[in-house]
């Protein structure tokens, strides 16, 4: 589903609705106004994932329970509400995202972090609602990759999660197209309201139109090892996620790039990742590196998501700015963006809107 065009008929029940982007945000935008009854059409000139939603890391990771704000809590229900989300476009197209709540695992340097650590687990009892615990607990065996924590000691959350990126992309268009939505591939013409999901060349051509800065692409570099580590835990450690696939992988990632030569082009940069993964998990060491990718992920200038109708642009609407924490943020995202465009009913909150980063 990542060349040629593919059409499909639609019903003629409810709203029509075009969404442009086939990535994360757009197409759980467009599954979820589907799965209320619009008629959607998803179209993307370069295909299913071709932007960021095509790379390779898949870390569903929550912010820290502490100095809570709108998008702490918008992330959070997001991530509560994954598993039926990703579960309902499974079984309505029959697709596999590769969703997992794994937890996490992250090790502790000193005591001063264990401490820090402790406290942080105390506001998650109340912040998490008793639905996911941050807990403080000593190393053990958590898994195959041999990682060690310096102190003897990790925090383990059981709110993270993974998905695997491009099969993600597969599940929500089938699933879409299972509803008597389109997914095309190519130029098409836009039918009713127009949601704009467009990844980094949206901030891009938004800002261009408006004359404004509203957020740029960041290069990512990341890379895929063919080591099977099962259904343990994801690592974060010294700034770098280790995420173990449910296909027998384990994706790292990623790079933090401003200036850049090529966007789309993997370098030297990759390659200290890769040999620094090596040596917090010394498992990794003798594994193949399988996937190696580059690409821009937008980040909208306010950091949060950016969400809701177009400035001065009747019938247009804006879901873009998912830097890092698009995978995890999609769920929400596609329940006030179907809000928003099928009902007229703003639930985006403070820090998202659009003209927060105007």
């Amino acid at each position: 589903m990542t060349s040629g065009l593919r059409v499909n008929p639609v019903s003629h029940v409810g709203d029509q609705v075009t969404v442009r982007g086939a990535g994360v945000f757009g197409l759980a935008c467009a599954f979820e106004m589907a799965r209320r009854g619009a008629r959607v059409r998803v179209i993307d000139i370069h295909g299913v994932g071709a932007g960021a939603s095509g790379g390779t890391v898949g870390a569903l990771a929550p912010h820290v329970p502490e100095n809570w704000n709108p998008k702490k809590q918008f992330q959070l229900e997001s991530l509560l509400m994954a598993d039926a989300f990703w579960s309902d476009a499974a079984r309505i197209g029959g697709g596999d995202a590769g969703y997992a709540r794994i937890g996490r695992l992250q090790p502790l340097a000193d005591e001063a972090q264990i401490v820090r650590a402790r406290e942080r687990g105390e506001n998650a009892k109340t912040l998490w609602q008793g639905k996911a615990v941050w807990e403080v607990v000593p190393m053990r065996e958590f898994g195959p990759l041999g990682f060690e924590s310096p102190s003897g000691y990790v925090v383990h959350d059981t709110l993270s999660a993974r998905a695997c990126p491009r099969a993600t992309g597969d599940a929500l268009a089938r699933a879409i197209i299972a509803l008597g939505g389109e997914v095309l591939i190519g130029e098409a013409e836009e039918t009713g309201p127009v949601l704009h999901a467009t990844g980094a060349a949206g901030l891009q051509d938004l800002g261009l139109q408006l004359g404004k800065n509203v957020g740029a692409g960041i290069k990512g570099q990341a890379a895929v090892f063919a080591f099977d580590a099962g259904d343990m835990p994801q690592l974060y450690a010294e700034s770098l996620h280790i995420i173990p696939h449910s296909n027998g992988t384990v994706a790292i990632g990623s790079t933090s790039e401003r200036a850049y030569d090529n966007a789309h082009r993997t370098d030297d940069q990759l390659e200290a990742l890769i040999a620094r993964t090596r040596q917090i998990c010394p498992e990794l060491a003798g594994a193949e590196v399988v996937d190696r990718w580059a690409g821009l992920r937008p980040r909208a200038k306010s950091r949060a998501p950016m969400l809701g109708a177009w400035p001065d642009r009747a019938g247009h609407f804006i879901a873009n700015g998912g830097f890092k924490i698009g995978f995890g943020m999609a769920p929400k995202v596609a329940q006030v963006m179907a809000d928003l465009i099928l009902e007229n009913r703003t639930q985006i909150p403070q820090g998202f809107h659009v003209e927060d980063n105007l």
